[in-house]
């Protein structure tokens, strides 16, 4: 495609254009040069004046000197006439060493362009391109010499066209872009020769020719590190995806066992104590106070055992969180650590009639169950204050106490797998986690859904 209107610069292919720098003359000074012009000139001048003394000494005084007087005008007019000449040689050289010198900077920002690692565009206002350096070449399939000319859509995807016109207008008003390599930005895409988009990084300048602009792209293929951030991003999801089902999987087993616990075991050491009982009664008075003392151990271990059954099965899958709902588990939860471990629960609980979902109730339940422990395991506090709130866009649950805190250069090294839990369980419903600690002022753990996440929604007749 031909070059028109360009620079000698821009008219150029970048991919044969030499890399070696032109060499310059070496030019004498024009100061010096007008320095021995004029010494030669009035050596001239004096040898004349010398001459036409010796010339003319016989005549009369008057046409000696009047002929002197000629013989130095005409040295000085000699004289003058060869300081323009210096001058004006002088500054012709100066011209040509500026040239020259503007060769040499030409070449080697020619150079540079061409030996880059990125691939470089350069358009102007009319987005047709002027600049194509052999690593755009590469990264295109497309050679300078068809590029030049050409317009900057042909290396757009057609969706993205209207969008790049747009951003380069704004720009050239503006001056500011988000698309600055080394930032975070959105994924562009680029067209090859044979029709195939990838992914690219690129920046963008530019500098003002005359009355007119120049734009100057910088990009780079990412295709290879585009297909590894979508592989391990799509590693990650089948991850968090095999978390949330074993989450499942786990709560299901969870409930199995625990009303097994409760209902199996749980009868069969009632049966048992009513057993004992009636033992008891048929013995009276008539066994010794031995085997009466033995009796009433078994039914104390009997009644312990009853107790931590039901313990084991509560924190396994409370039963009033499938019978009752979500807040009278929570109320129980508190109440439970309260007596447990001697640390208030301030409870402040506002969620109206709302109704939740199983797996909103569930996931609640166990952030809460998880905070807690954490507090009876690392805060040394003595006050827990426990929120729950719903309103019509958001679910907050905050768990806070007054404990000895953390701060960064303090807090243990290892991973916090009950954190990461909760991280993951809210995860799991659209939810983020907040944490907030100071070392010596207490952990807040605040963490938020979309109340669509949670609440069950009323069926429309």
């Amino acid at each position: 495609m031909p070059c028109r209107g360009k620079t000698p610069l821009e008219a150029k292919s970048l991919s044969s254009a030499p890399t070696r720098a032109p060499t310059t003359r070496r030019l004498r000074r024009p100061a010096l040069i007008a320095a021995t012009t004029l010494a030669v000139a009035l050596a001239i001048a004096f040898t004349a004046w010398q001459w036409a003394v010796a010339s003319f000494a016989g005549d009369t005084p008057a046409a000696a000197h009047t002929l002197l007087a000629a013989y130095v005008i005409a040295a000085c007019l000699l004289c003058a006439l060869a300081f323009v000449l210096a001058l004006q040689h002088g500054g012709s050289s100066a011209t040509n060493e500026a040239l020259d010198q503007s060769s040499l900077n030409e070449a080697r920002m020619m150079g540079i362009i061409r030996s880059s690692m990125e691939a470089i565009i350069t358009v102007d206002e009319r987005q047709n391109i002027v600049i194509f350096n052999p690593m755009a070449e590469h990264v295109f399939g497309c050679s300078a010499h068809e590029a030049i000319g050409a317009s900057l859509a042909r290396f757009i995807p057609e969706r993205f066209r209207a969008g790049h016109d747009r951003h380069v207008a704004q720009f050239g008003v503006t001056g500011v872009s988000e698309r600055q390599m080394g930032k975070q930005q959105r994924v562009l895409f680029g067209l090859r020769s044979n029709g195939e988009e990838f992914p690219i990084e690129a920046s963008i300048s530019q500098v003002r020719d005359g009355d007119s602009k120049l734009y100057t792209v910088m990009l780079r293929d990412i295709t290879e590190r585009f297909q590894a951030e979508s592989a391990q991003r799509k590693s990650r999801e089948e991850l968090r995806e095999l978390s949330a089902n074993l989450q499942k999987v786990r709560e299901e087993e969870k409930t199995r066992i625990a009303r097994e616990l409760h209902d199996d075991l749980g009868q069969q050491l009632t049966a048992l104590k009513m057993d004992l009982s009636s033992v008891e009664q048929a013995l009276d008075t008539r066994a010794a106070p031995e085997v009466l003392q033995q009796l009433g151990g078994m039914r104390r271990l009997i009644d312990a055992t009853v107790a931590s059954v039901r313990r084991i099965a509560a924190d396994l899958r409370p039963v009033m969180l499938d019978d009752l709902g979500l807040i009278p588990a929570i109320e129980w939860l508190a109440n439970d650590f309260t007596n447990r471990y001697g640390i208030d629960v301030d409870r402040d609980v506002e969620v109206g009639d709302a109704n939740f979902t199983p797996a909103g109730a569930t996931t609640l339940f166990r952030i809460v169950q998880e905070a807690l422990t954490n507090v009876a395991r690392h805060a040394e506090a003595t006050l827990v204050t426990l929120t729950v709130r719903l309103d019509a866009d958001t679910c907050i649950v905050r768990i806070a106490d007054n404990g000895h805190g953390a701060s960064r250069s303090t807090a243990p090294t290892e991973k916090s797998f009950g954190l990461l839990g909760i991280r993951e369980r809210a995860h799991m419903l659209g939810g983020t986690v907040d944490i907030h600690t100071i070392n010596g002022q207490g952990f807040a753990l605040t963490v938020r859904f979309p109340a669509t996440a949670v609440q069950q929604q009323e069926m429309q007749t």
